[in-house]
């Protein structure tokens, strides 16, 4: 029988509202998580709620060895409004060796400098929440929105109207909407690549995924 590939482990530096939340909503789906903050308060109060919190200088390369940084398969830098201490954290984390750095920047011009000094993957959560909001005060249809990339999405959304009664086929055969269909929620019944003639009910869930904004269009069909 093949091994099991062991789970990753994660160490989220800066435990400000966002750092927390990533750091808890991990914890409470099975990972480890080490938790990092310059101020030892911050990190006090989260020593019951994370395996294991430690107060250090993120920007200083031996504090971060000394707590076995590159053992961690990714690292989040969620430090706040301080953009300079995020970079010198980005790099230091870079020039120990740690494998994957995932960045907070709050705009685009940050996010462009922390992928150049090393960053994997950088995110932008105002961008992102302010995107969806914008999504659901247009789409009313729509019930979630994740985007992918720049101009992708999954969208989880009710059914349109003059849709009801009708099977999904009736959807698909849209041709000028280049979006596909790969789930249909009834009640607690989730159906994935649910089949075509699968007739439309109005509290039914499509989670849809396309091009943003030919999502849109589709919800718009109404």
């Amino acid at each position: 029988m093949a091994r099991r590939a062991p789970r990753p482990e994660f160490a989220v530096i800066g435990l400000g509202r966002f750092g927390r939340g990533v750091a808890q909503t991990l914890v409470s789906r099975g990972y480890t998580v080490l938790g990092i903050d310059r101020d030892r308060e911050a990190a006090q109060q989260l020593a019951d709620e994370l395996t294991q919190t430690v107060a250090l200088d993120s920007t200083d390369e031996d504090a971060l060895r000394a707590v076995d940084i590159t053992s961690f398969d990714t690292v989040i830098v969620a430090i706040g409004t301080e953009f300079e201490s995020a970079l010198m954290t980005t790099v230091a984390l870079k020039s120990v060796g740690v494998r994957r750095v995932i960045c907070k920047a709050l705009g685009e011009r940050q996010k462009t400098i922390l992928l150049k000094v090393g960053a994997d993957q950088v995110i932008l959560p105002e961008h992102e929440a302010g995107q969806r909001l914008a999504y659901m005060l247009t789409t009313p249809l729509m019930l979630d929105q994740l985007p992918l990339g720049a101009e992708h999405s999954i969208m989880e959304m009710r059914p349109p109207p003059s849709f009801i009664g009708k099977p999904l086929r009736a959807l698909e055969e849209r041709d000028e909407l280049r979006v596909a269909i790969v789930a249909h929620k009834r009640g607690e019944r989730v159906t994935i690549a649910p089949p075509m003639d699968t007739v439309l009910a109005q509290d039914d869930v499509l989670v849809v995924i396309g091009p943003s904004d030919q999502i849109a269009r589709f919800a718009d069909l109404g």
